[in-house]
């Protein structure tokens, strides 16, 4: 009870700062939740599970973007469960690596309820549970200086590698039977420092610096008298700084093997603002220096297969709209491995 309270006065009273931390994009649909949810540690899984997934971006840009994570979560206990976090995100001169360590604590509300030996739940399944969960965290912000022009000096430029680091939190709960699920989580509630590389005057009030992200999920799953399952699910993301929204509109169907399933689905991420750009002609209107907004829109077809305690999932994400900065796409491969399978007796709370 005390740490359902300490998580509480988190969600309420937290006016601190942080920087991004993992960035969210579809490899929580990769039977990962709990590299976005705190919470999901250890959710309904007798033993634990690992997963790491490689994202790269633009193919035909020299440094693009590319992340990897490395997740792995466990069941301790009828009422507890542990993960651990690592990741290293790079784009451009910037980088940042970090890692979590998260304890999630959960209420059974089911007397004889008998946890999953898979990784995710089924029609036979009697769960019924809430959960809550906090990580802990380190980052390390980094920005290599060292290619920079300095034939006009600029104070700002060091023309080393500079590099900044700092603690984080993440808190959440969540909501989950055999069939629909429900996800609230706050990231970043620690204080990021206000001068990231050396010595600078930051222009940004320190006050603003708010790097809070709220992020909800919900979904149902339609089981069949076939071997056929379905499920569409969404994800709500809210950026406290910049007031940016999205949300992710998912769909997956499910075929279930004798030593396992696999699956196939559709996201659409619709980013409910838009950027202004000036398009020189206008073929409709024949005007020059027509002013233009656009929304980032991504549609990301995925597909994957669990095989006994093996995982293995790709995914490629097209971004439509006049302005891209490349044509290369964003490609992610996720492998995992299911492990410590073994029995747990309930005590319900």
């Amino acid at each position: 009870m005390r740490l359902i309270l300490i998580i509480i006065i988190f969600f309420v009273f937290s006016n601190t700062k942080a920087q991004e931390g993992v960035p969210i994009y579809f490899d929580y649909l990769t039977e990962n939740y709990y590299l976005v949810h705190p919470s999901m540690a250890g959710v309904n899984l007798v033993g634990g599970k690992i997963r790491t997934t490689v994202r790269k971006q633009w193919f035909d840009q020299v440094e693009a973007p590319n992340l990897q994570t490395l997740t792995a979560d466990l069941r301790l206990s009828e009422r507890s469960g542990l993960g651990l976090t690592l990741f290293n995100d790079q784009n451009g001169y910037h980088a940042q690596k970090g890692a979590y360590i998260t304890y999630a604590h959960h209420i059974n509300f089911n007397d004889d309820i008998v946890l999953s030996k898979r990784p995710y739940p089924s029609k036979y399944d009697e769960i019924d549970q809430l959960s809550f969960g906090i990580s802990i965290g380190g980052i390390q912000n980094s920005l290599d200086q060292t290619t920079f022009d300095m034939v006009d000096y600029d104070p700002l430029i060091s023309g080393i590698m500079e590099n900044t680091s700092y603690f984080n939190i993440d808190v959440g709960m969540s909501y989950v039977n055999s069939k629909y699920y429900a996800h609230l989580t706050v990231k970043n509630l620690l204080f990021a420092p206000d001068e990231w590389y050396g010595e600078t005057n930051d222009i940004v009030n320190s006050d603003t610096r708010n790097y809070k992200r709220f992020v909800a999920s919900l979904g149902y799953v339609f089981y069949t008298d076939t071997p056929w399952s379905f499920e569409p699910s969404t994800l709500f993301q809210y950026s406290d700084l910049s007031s940016e929204k999205s949300i992710d509109f998912n769909f997956k169907t499910y075929y279930k093997l004798n030593s396992g399933r696999i699956w196939a689905g559709l996201s659409f991420r619709n980013s409910l603002e838009g950027a202004e750009y000036i398009r020189k002609y206008d073929d409709i209107s024949g005007a020059e220096g027509t002013l233009m907004e656009q929304s980032l829109q991504l549609i990301t077809p995925l597909f994957g297969i669990d095989y006994k305690d093996f995982v293995f999932s790709y995914n490629y994400s097209h971004q439509f709209g006049d302005v891209n900065f490349g044509s290369g796409g964003f490609h992610q491969i996720t492998i995992g491995f299911n492990f410590l399978r073994g029995s747990i007796e309930c005590d319900c709370f």
